[in-house]
């Protein structure tokens, strides 16, 4: 169905802008309300990947053209964010770095290069690796799935297209059907955006579930520019319910890490913070109810 010529949009090119545009639009809501029931799946993927991810595992995407483009920016962003360790995101791309701002002729069908690619970066029974095809028969996109879950990693498929050979050669596939494409098959379009709202969705509550974040914010962010030391400024004021200038002093005190500039504001050492958010796996929630009970 990605590669589908709907006969809605035969006349596309004699359109009006605002008529053209109002196609495109609705085609993206529906590219995103695609994605409501694999729900179910979604959570299935977070809950498995986090025993390995607890483990030392990595977060590994593979992929080739938009997918992998999509997956790189989803995975940029994880290390400012969260603080997500940059070692433990992996890309393999088809056609390798070069491919992902030049499109690389043939890059998708070299499935040897995938396997090649598994074995250098060392893929293993820790790792976590998310394969992305709108089709969900790109060669290399498959062979990736297949050697990863040979070397014993938790693999999840994620394809445009139901009953792809992609979904069935993963632990975990996830089918959005997003179905043909305004443009006949740009699945830059619909497909990628539904590609990156599920990617959105499966990093973030990994995240989430992994302790990085509090009371909805994102505490474990690295504060390198003036708005960022603001806002974590902000977090300190928001959850330990001190001044300002108290958030300050114990963020300086704290190398501006959220997370035990909070415990130094509620009266623990920089020291004892940090024992306590090891004790407590990183998880602020937790170490706030120590805290408070040594109190």
């Amino acid at each position: 169905m990605t590669e589908y010529a709907d006969p809605r949009y035969r006349a596309l090119d004699s359109w009006d802008s605002l008529t053209a545009l109002r196609a495109i639009w609705e085609s993206q809501i529906a590219a995103v309300a695609s994605i409501g029931p694999v729900l179910p799946a979604l959570a299935e993927v977070v809950e498995a990947a986090l025993p390995r991810l607890r483990a030392g595992g990595r977060l590994v995407y593979a992929g080739a053209g938009t997918s992998i483009r999509i997956a790189v920016q989803d995975g940029t962003e994880l290390g400012p964010t969260f603080n997500w360790p940059e070692e433990r995101t992996h890309y393999l791309i088809a056609g390798g770095p070069a491919a992902l701002s030049l499109g690389i002729e043939g890059a998708e069908d070299d499935a040897e290069d995938a396997r090649a690619q598994v074995a250098s970066a060392g893929i293993g029974a820790k790792d976590v690796v998310i394969g992305l095809a709108a089709s969900g028969r790109t060669p290399f996109t498959i062979a990736a799935l297949e050697a990863a879950r040979a070397a014993g990693a938790l693999t999840v498929a994620i394809s445009c297209n139901p009953g792809a050979r992609l979904l069935e050669v993963a632990d975990h596939g996830v089918a959005t059907e997003t179905g043909a494409e305004v443009v006949a098959g740009s699945t830059r379009m619909k497909a990628g955006t539904a590609q990156k709202v599920v990617l959105n969705m499966i990093s973030t509550q990994i995240m989430v579930r992994l302790g990085h974040v509090h009371d909805g914010l994102m505490v474990d962010m690295r504060p390198q520019n003036i708005k960022l030391r603001g806002r974590a400024r902000d977090m300190v004021v928001r959850i330990a319910d001190v001044s300002p200038e108290s958030a300050v002093v114990a963020l300086e005190q704290c190398d501006w890490r959220v997370k035990p500039a909070v415990l130094v504001a509620l009266g623990a050492t920089p020291a004892r913070a940090e024992e306590i958010l090891a004790d407590s796996s990183g998880i602020l929630r937790q170490a706030i109810r120590t805290i408070e009970g040594l109190e």
